[in-house]
């Protein structure tokens, strides 16, 4: 929980409560439901949360925003951006629901009341969003493939609507065809190790 203080030291009472309350709830739910592996429910904050957060650091979500997470998992990052913009609405999608039933103890438990959850493939969501966001569940061209004619035409962010979407690794292969992407480097923003080549990836999508 020190790690989200030192990067988030303007946190609201009520936003503290709800961070420090998701280690033993994620604990407790991983002992019945494997959301997340040993290894980093040990390293809840760093690996899960503050990763999620770093959507956080290269943009502030403007209040009525709507975010759609693809692939959601365990709820990462919708979780933790739903605790961190209160304000804005949050739907995560994914097709395995027994990781949602652990997304709505949680956010029962927390009162978050910004989150809703579809078990669903995404291309069957038919409705449009400001952002969408991910961890890496594909590659970019596949996933755009995925969310197309998600994303909403009206611009209430800095940042243009589009996918925002949490990666490692060298993308240059990856990401050479779209001439509007723009990569935030985790380095930049945290100083563990963890972050050394994980990035946010920012592609504006049009309104189709």
């Amino acid at each position: 929980m020190e790690l989200i203080l030192k990067y988030f030291p303007n946190l609201t009472e009520t936003q503290i409560q709800q961070f420090e309350a998701l280690e033993a709830l994620y604990k407790d739910w991983n002992s019945k439901i494997n959301v997340i592996s040993r290894k980093d429910i040990d390293e809840l904050y760093l690996r899960h949360v503050l990763h999620s957060l770093g959507i956080a650091k290269v943009i502030n979500f403007a209040p009525g925003s709507s975010i759609l997470d693809v692939g959601t998992g365990g709820g990462f990052p919708g979780v933790p951006l739903a605790i961190m913009f209160p304000e804005c609405q949050f739907h995560l999608v994914d097709s395995i629901n027994k990781k949602l039933k652990v997304i709505n103890a949680v956010a029962e438990e927390l009162e978050l009341t910004n989150i809703k959850t579809t078990h669903s493939r995404v291309e069957a969501i038919d409705e449009t969003y400001d952002f969408i966001v991910s961890r890496a569940v594909t590659t970019m061209p596949e996933f755009t493939t995925w969310v197309k004619g998600k994303v909403a035409r009206t611009q209430k962010n800095e940042l243009k609507n589009g996918i925002l979407y949490l990666k490692g690794g060298d993308l240059t292969e990856e990401l050479k065809q779209y001439k509007t992407v723009k990569a935030f480097l985790l380095s930049d923003y945290f100083d563990e190790a963890f972050f050394e080549t994980k990035k946010v990836i920012h592609l504006p999508l049009k309104f189709k």
